[in-house]
C-alpha cells in the first residue's frame, strides 16, 4: 500500500500542470505516460485486483482469458459471431441434406425418405414455432440475469439437439418436428441475449460496429454451411452435417466459457484502460436495477412509433432472409437443374459478399454518427431502407432471369447491399432504450418470427409445380417479386417512424439522480462538450467517506489520473501530510 501511495504522490507531481487530454472522450484513447502505474489493469496477475474487479481464476495464471491482439470487447464479438454462424450453419443442414434424404438431388436413385409436401412444410416451419415462444422472454431473462450464460447455453444446447435430428430420422417424421421445435426454442433466446451482452460491453458510439461485428456470424453461418452441408450429404452421408455442427458447437462452448464474462468489472484480465473507458462511456445506464415484470412499460412498448418501426422491418427482414435460406438452393435447383453441390456454393455467394459488407456498414454508421455528419436516427434510416430498397430493386431483376450465371449475379448485389440494413433496426433498439434493448430485441424478433413460419408455408404452396420447367419459371418469379414488395412496404414505414434517439419512456426516471440523466441523452445526440467544467467536486470534509459516484460520470480523477474509480469511491479522506499539498477538487489527493 505505501509503494501504491508513493507511486499516487510521483504521479500526481508529474502531471500536475499536465491535465489529460482526450482526443475524443467517447473513444478509447487516453493519452497517458504508463510512468509509475501500479493499478491493478490485469497485466500482472501478481497484483491485487481493485474491489470491483474478481480475482485470476487457477486457469489464469497459466493461460490468460485473452485472444491475441483483441481487446476483451471485440473478444466478445468475435465469439458471438462464430456462435451465431455455428446455429445458423445449423439450420443449413436439414434445407442441404434434404435434397439428398428425399431424392431430389439429380444424381439420386434410392432416397431413404419419401416425405409429402406437408412433411416438408412442417419440417420447415416448426422450427420457427419454438424460436417465436422464448423471444420476448429470452428478452426479459437477458435483462434479470447474466446474459453471456444465457446466450452460451443456447448454442450448446441447440447445438446437442442437431446431433439427435438423425436418429429422429428413423422414428418418424413427428420425432423430427418436435426436435426442430426444440432446437427453435432454445435459439430463440439468442438475439436478445446478445443485445443484453451488448448493454454491458458496448460503447455509445461503438455499438453499430461491436453489434454488426457479432451478426455477421449470421450470414457467415450460411457462407459457410450450405456448400458445407452440401459437401458433407453428397460424399459422405446425409447425417454428417448434423454430426459436425454439433461437435463444432461444443468446442465453442467450452472458448465461450473461458473468455467471456458477463460484464467488463467480472473480466478478471481486462485492462484497467478498457475497463475504465467502456464504464465510463456507458455511465450509469447499465447499472440501474432493472424493474419488475409488470414495472416494465409495456403499454409505452405498444404505442411507441419507432418500436413499431423496428418490429415492421425485423418482419419484412426476417421474410426475405429465410426465403434464402430454406429456398434458395431450391431455386437454383429446379429452376437451372443445378446439382446440390453446386446449388450450395452458388447459394453461398451473396451471404459471403454480405459478411463483409455487414461489419463495413457498422464502422461506416459509427463514422457518420461519431464525426456528426449525421443523426443517429438519419443514419438508421439511410442504411436500413437503403439496404431493402437495394434488395427489392435487385429482386425484381431476379425475378425475370433467365440465366443462371445473371441471376446468380443479381441475387449476389442484392443480398450483399441488404448488409448495410443490419445497421440500421438491427442496432436500432440500443438507441432507443438500451436499459430494455434484449426485450424490445425478443419483441422484435418473435414477431418478425412469424413471417420465418409462414414463408415455408406460403412458398411451398406457391411453387407445388416447380418440378416442372415451365411452372417453375413462373412461380419462382412470384416468389421474388412478393419479396420485393415485402421490402417496399418496409421501406415506408421505417423511413415515416423510426427514430434514433432515447426515448421518454425508456429514462431510469426516480431510480437515477436527475443530474444524471444527460449523459443517457448524450448516448444518441452526442451533444457532450469534453471541456466542460466538472460538477458535483466538492471537498468532503475530514473523515468522510467520498459518497459513491456512478460509473463513468467524470472523465477522469483530475490531476490524478492512476487512481482508479474503486479507490476513489471508497477511500477515506485524510488531511494533507504537508501543509502546501492541497486536495483536488474531488477530494482525492
Amino acid at each position: 500500500m505505501q509503494g501504491l501511495q508513493a507511486a499516487k504522490e510521483k504521479a500526481s507531481g508529474l502531471f500536475a500542470n499536465k491535465p489529460l487530454l482526450f482526443k475524443n472522450s467517447q473513444y478509447e484513447n487516453f493519452h497517458v505516460d504508463q510512468k509509475g502505474y501500479q493499478m491493478y489493469d490485469g497485466d500482472d496477475l501478481e497484483t491485487p485486483p481493485s474491489p470491483d474487479r474478481p480475482p485470476p481464476r487457477p486457469i489464469d495464471k497459466y493461460v490468460r482469458a485473452q485472444c491475441p491482439c483483441l481487446s476483451a470487447r471485440y473478444t466478445v464479438a468475435l465469439l458471438a459471431c462464430f456462435g451465431f454462424s455455428i446455429m445458423f450453419g445449423m439450420r443449413c443442414n436439414m434445407s442441404m441434406a434434404k435434397l439428398k434424404m428425399t431424392g431430389k438431388g439429380r444424381n439420386d436413385t434410392d432416397a431413404p425418405f419419401q416425405w409429402t409436401l406437408e412433411i416438408e412444410s412442417s419440417i420447415d416451419s416448426s422450427y420457427f414455432a419454438g424460436y417465436l415462444i422464448t423471444q420476448v422472454p429470452g428478452g426479459y431473462l437477458a435483462s434479470m440475469y447474466p446474459a453471456n450464460k444465457i446466450f452460451g447455453a443456447a448454442i450448446v444446447l441447440s447445438a446437442l439437439l442437431n446431433m439427435a435430428i438423425p436418429g429422429a430420422m428413423s422414428v418418424g417424421p413427428a420425432a423430427v418436428v418436435m426436435l426442430k421445435i426444440a432446437q427453435g426454442f432454445v435459439e430463440g433466446v439468442t438475439y436478445p441475449s446478445c443485445h443484453g451482452i451488448w448493454r454491458m460491453w458496448a460503447p455509445p458510439l461503438e455499438r453499430s460496429r461491436l453489434a454488426t461485428l457479432a451478426f455477421c456470424g449470421t450470414y457467415a453461418g450460411i457462407v459457410i454451411g450450405m456448400p458445407l452441408s452440401g459437401l458433407l450429404a453428397d460424399y459422405i452421408g446425409w447425417q454428417a452435417p448434423f454430426y459436425f455442427y454439433g461437435t463444432f458447437g461444443i468446442i465453442w462452448y467450452a472458448c465461450w466459457l473461458w473468455l467471456v464474462f458477463e460484464k467488463p468489472s467480472k473480466h478478471p484480465c481486462i485492462t484497467g484502460k478498457e475497463l475504465t473507458y467502456i464504464e465510463q462511456s456507458l455511465g450509469t445506464a447499465t447499472q440501474a436495477a432493472m424493474p419488475g415484470f409488470f414495472a416494465t412499460p409495456w403499454k409505452a412498448f405498444a404505442t411507441s412509433p419507432p418500436v413499431y418501426a423496428i418490429i415492421v422491418a425485423n418482419f419484412c427482414r426476417t421474410w426475405n432472409f429465410c426465403l434464402l435460406v430454406i429456398f434458395q438452393s431450391a431455386y437454383f435447383n429446379s429452376r437451372f437443374k443445378m446439382e446440390i453441390t453446386e446449388s450450395g456454393f452458388v447459394g453461398a455467394i451473396p451471404h459471403l459478399i454480405m459478411t463483409s459488407l455487414v461489419p463495413i456498414g457498422g464502422m461506416l454508421a459509427d463514422y457518420l454518427r461519431k464525426n456528426n455528419i449525421m443523426t443517429t436516427t438519419n443514419v438508421r434510416k439511410l442504411f436500413n431502407c437503403g439496404g431493402f430498397g437495394l434488395e427489392a430493386f435487385f429482386f425484381v431483376l431476379v425475378a425475370y432471369a433467365n440465366n443462371k450465371y445473371v441471376a446468380t449475379i443479381e441475387l449476389t448485389l442484392g443480398v450483399a447491399c441488404s448488409g448495410f440494413a443490419i445497421s440500421g433496426y438491427n442496432v436500432n433498439h440500443l438507441d432507443i432504450a438500451p436499459r430494455y434493448a434484449s426485450i424490445l430485441m425478443g419483441l422484435s424478433n418473435g414477431i418478425g418470427t412469424i413471417a420465418g413460419f409462414l414463408v415455408p408455408i406460403v412458398i411451398d404452396y406457391m411453387t407445388q409445380d416447380k418440378d416442372k420447367q415451365e411452372k417453375a419459371i413462373t412461380e419462382w418469379r412470384e416468389v421474388f417479386l412478393m419479396g420485393a414488395t415485402v421490402h417496399f412496404i418496409g421501406i415506408t414505414i421505417y423511413g415515416i417512424f423510426a427514430s434514433g434517439e432515447l426515448q421518454p419512456w425508456a429514462e431510469t426516471g426516480c431510480e437515477e439522480p436527475t443530474t444524471y440523466s444527460k449523459s443517457l441523452e448524450q448516448e444518441t445526440t452526442f451533444t457532450e462538450k469534453p471541456s466542460a467544467p466538472l460538477k458535483g467536486s466538492e471537498a468532503p470534509a475530514y473523515g468522510a467517506i467520498v459518497p459513491q459516484r456512478p460509473i463513468g460520470f467524470e472523465q477522469h480523477v483530475p490531476n490524478n489520473p492512476f487512481v482508479s474509480g474503486a479507490y476513489y469511491q471508497t477511500e477515506q479522506v485524510q488531511p494533507p501530510t504537508d501543509p502546501h499539498q492541497n486536495l483536488t477538487d474531488d477530494g482525492t489527493y
